[in-house]
């Protein structure tokens, strides 16, 4: 048998398999090869096993080999060690992004070409186009599913390796593609959130590894309101989980978390959804990472998302001589998160991305406004 020229990364899922599909219609080899990323901790709520079958059913129906590899222990030692020591620290990390990285574009890339092949697909909406000598991350056409904010970390050997081949096509053309080729899959729901805690609470899982550490919450200016389970287990702007009944002389509306001192175990509170605690003008980020190799000039201006699927906000980026970067936004923020991805973009081309440092909120407990890091 001859050595497939791509590898797709089936995942059990509808977008991977039109993908595949896709592929094999251009009547070049395509196999299919499906990462194990996380070992069954017990808990059945991980869909590995049946993902895995819904897999080996598209390719016997497309008629192309099916490979198996487990990266279980490149994935934790790349991934999950990581997203507890930020949850430890109070951040709130993204494990997507470093998946992307560390696995699906590193160890699967890896084993795409010990089969022989030139590159890897994926049923990623992000597309890549090569322009001026330099590969380009663009967004998918379905803006609703665009998943270049993901994939921010990819540089340009990566992309030279990789094909999207759903990302310039709206998910119901996906879906009724898959319906009329006949895939097992055309129907199946779209899996949503990480798989390695699967449809079982967040908190639950994540006090498996960080065990509960109760503190108080309290309001900006240190009044107490309640009690909380750890710090760890909540992120800012969150509103579902603090458990704060009635309390007496505030009104009757929801709280949201506006703030975490991890040192001292204090979770902050305020009941304004767009509480002056929770919007920031300027970002600070850890080292950027650019997709092109180096930014388009020491200070510019462009679009940037601070989370997955919000509206592009325009600003005006600084870079540092450290490779960090100032980020100032046109509008005030809500919870510009500590951990989480800020993604730049030039139109539909993602320049790539960091992780966010501190910001300029008011930091909750202190009489005076500050710089907002975890403390």
């Amino acid at each position: 048998m001859s050595a497939p020229r791509t590898v797709v990364g089936v995942s059990g899922g509808v977008d991977s398999s039109v993908a595949a599909l896709l592929l094999v219609r251009t009547g070049e080899p395509v196999a299919g090869l499906f990462m194990q990323n996380w070992d069954d901790d017990g808990s059945g709520e991980c869909r590995a096993e049946e993902d895995r079958r819904d897999a080996v059913a598209v390719c016997g129906r497309l008629g192309i080999p099916f490979h198996f590899r487990n990266f279980s222990r490149e994935y934790w030692a790349g991934v999950f060690e990581h997203f507890l020591a930020e949850y430890a620290a109070g951040r709130t990390p993204n494990p997507d992004v470093l998946c992307n990285r560390e696995v699906k574009f590193k160890h699967f890339l890896a084993a795409a070409r010990e089969l022989g092949a030139e590159r890897i697909a994926t049923g990623h909406y992000a597309r890549v186009a090569f322009e001026g000598g330099r590969w380009r991350l663009l967004r998918g056409a379905d803006r609703d599913k665009d998943q270049s904010y993901f994939l921010h970390q990819l540089g340009q050997e990566q992309l030279a390796a990789t094909v999207f081949p759903i990302g310039h096509l709206p998910k119901a053309e996906v879906r009724r593609i898959a319906r009329e080729a006949g895939l097992p899959t055309h129907a199946k729901k779209d899996s949503t959130g990480i798989c390695f805690i699967g449809e079982r609470d967040f908190r639950q899982f994540l006090g498996r590894y960080l065990p509960a550490q109760p503190g108080e919450i309290r309001d900006p200016q240190g009044v107490r309101i309640g009690t909380h389970p750890g710090v760890f287990y909540f992120t800012l702007g969150q509103r579902e989980g603090l458990n704060i009944g009635g309390v007496r002389g505030r009104p009757a509306a929801p709280w949201y978390v506006v703030g975490k001192d991890v040192a001292a175990n204090i979770l902050y509170v305020d009941q304004d959804r767009d509480s002056p605690w929770l919007m920031s003008r300027e970002v600070r980020t850890e080292a950027m990472h650019w997709i092109e190799g180096a930014p388009p000039a020491a200070e510019f201006a462009c679009t940037a998302q601070i989370r997955y699927r919000q509206e592009e906000q325009a600003c005006r980026v600084r870079v540092q001589d450290d490779g960090t970067l100032r980020v100032r936004f046109d509008r005030p923020q809500r919870a510009a998160t500590p951990g989480q991805s800020l993604v730049l973009y030039d139109g539909p081309a993602c320049l790539g991305g960091a992780v966010i440092a501190a910001t300029d909120a008011p930091v909750p407990g202190r009489s005076g406004p500050a710089e907002r890091t975890v403390r």
